[in-house]
């Protein structure tokens, strides 16, 4: 599978699903902020209860798609953009 493919794979699934689960996709009354960019690009982070503060820290997601193996992408939301996370990039 080339990277190409393997970004279609994860477009529109929220992570930490399997790819190979019967539902990877969102799911009723749930708050989901898009990942843009990075290893994840596509993918959407499962939000819902985080506070204010929890949103505007971002997120570091552990992965195997990134420059580390076992390592994180860096998420971060940037001002005037609800609804998604940029990758700042990869930390082991």
């Amino acid at each position: 599978m080339n990277d190409d493919d393997e970004q279609q794979l994860l477009r529109g699934r929220v992570y930490g699903h399997d790819h190979d689960d019967s539902d990877t996709g969102p799911g009723p009354g749930r708050t989901y902020v898009e990942l843009v960019g990075g290893p994840l690009d596509g993918l959407l982070l499962d939000v819902t209860g985080w506070t204010t503060d929890e949103l505007g820290a971002g997120a570091a997601l552990p992965t195997d798609l990134g420059q580390f193996h076992g390592g994180r992408a860096l998420y971060d939301p940037r001002p005037g953009e609800a609804g998604r996370f940029y990758w700042s990039g990869d930390t082991p």
